[in-house]
């Protein structure tokens, strides 16, 4: 199965945050959790989500986790597990449900999902990040193994606070860089992204958010996970519908172009558009494949991520103005209406 989400590549960096230059965190040994987490484990899994997702433009499927926040079927994981997905399917206690996207913000890399007729389901325990020290035991529970598997259980000791990594969308060129991580000694593997990282108690600590390990090393590797405060308290802003600038209320705006910053030159203005949906909003404007788009609504775009930055300001409905390059070195200029 291939994981929608594999297309990231997390580690770029990883630093402290106080830290004047960045280094590559090498392969670390996990060392033995100093109690049996497996307990703990069971006792989480209820209200662990296996998180199911397609996208038909690329014919991909992809697989995640998330954490049950109520009983009526409110899910909280990361964006880049449902990044682009068309269909979401979110199995809890053994039923699958299907989940709709409420909300993310894309740069702390939070999405809230709602499942469709859900009740009555087991609620994790949260607790307290702040309250974790260095060298407490840990495990994350994820779906690494695809959703017809058990729950994969990674076990650890808490390494670090404020770790920052730098993350990158191979499909788009697109970058983001997450702060004030933990970061945690255990081999968590891609699906089990959006999943809870757990204390001794039982008690949500983190939401794992990134890897950096050698999948060819055994045992090897550091988790990295958003503190549940932090998490929460982004959750929280998505659920009571308030946008914000870095918050989007609802599925992504849809402008209809794909583009690609891993090949574009470094001295050109805006970017790249390879590819423009067939009949979606950019193509209604007069875009085509090659065009250079250059700004939307006045805002110039220099890269990828500032594309996918002020589309996240926008939604659908909204009526931008667009100026670009064509093919010919002509500057043409048109409106679009977004969707979704």
């Amino acid at each position: 199965m291939r994981r929608f989400h594999t297309r990231w590549r997390f580690i770029v960096a990883v630093v402290a945050t106080a830290a004047a230059t960045s280094t590559i965190v090498a392969p670390a040994v996990v060392s033995a959790a100093p109690i049996d987490l497996s307990g703990v484990a069971a006792q989480v899994e209820p209200a662990v989500a296996r998180i199911d997702t397609t996208i038909n433009y690329q014919h991909a499927i992809g697989a995640g986790t998330g954490i049950v926040l109520d009983p009526g079927g409110t899910l909280l994981t990361n964006f880049h597990v449902v990044q682009g997905a068309d269909s979401i399917t979110a199995t809890v206690a053994g039923r699958p449900y299907p989940a709709d996207l409420v909300g993310y913000d894309r740069n702390r890399d939070i999405a809230v999902l709602q499942l469709r007729g859900a009740g009555g389901l087991p609620v994790a325990v949260l607790g307290d990040s702040s309250q974790l020290a260095v060298g407490d035991p840990v495990v994350a529970l994820g779906n690494a193994r695809g959703s017809g598997s058990p729950l994969t259980q990674e076990a650890g000791e808490v390494v670090g606070f404020g770790r920052t990594i730098n993350a990158k969308d191979e499909l788009t060129g697109s970058s983001s860089q997450a702060t004030g991580l933990i970061e945690f000694a255990a081999p968590v593997r891609a699906g089990d992204s959006g999943g809870p990282m757990v204390n001794a108690a039982g008690q949500v600590m983190g939401v794992t958010t990134a890897a950096t390990v050698n999948f060819r090393m055994d045992p090897g590797g550091s988790g990295f996970a958003i503190p549940i405060n932090d998490a929460l308290a982004t959750a929280n802003q998505i659920r009571s519908g308030s946008p914000s600038s870095t918050v989007h209320i609802g599925p992504p705006t849809l402008l209809g172009v794909g583009v690609n910053s891993r090949n574009q030159p470094d001295d050109l203005p805006g970017v790249i558009i390879f590819e423009v949906l067939r009949g979606g909003p950019a193509q209604q404007a007069g875009l085509h494949d090659g065009d250079v788009l250059l700004s939307i609504d006045g805002e110039r775009l220099g890269s990828a991520t500032e594309l996918t930055n002020v589309l996240d300001r926008h939604y659908p409905g909204d009526v931008v103005d667009l100026v670009w390059i064509d093919r010919a070195g002509q500057q043409l200029t048109g409106k679009a209406t977004l969707g979704s």
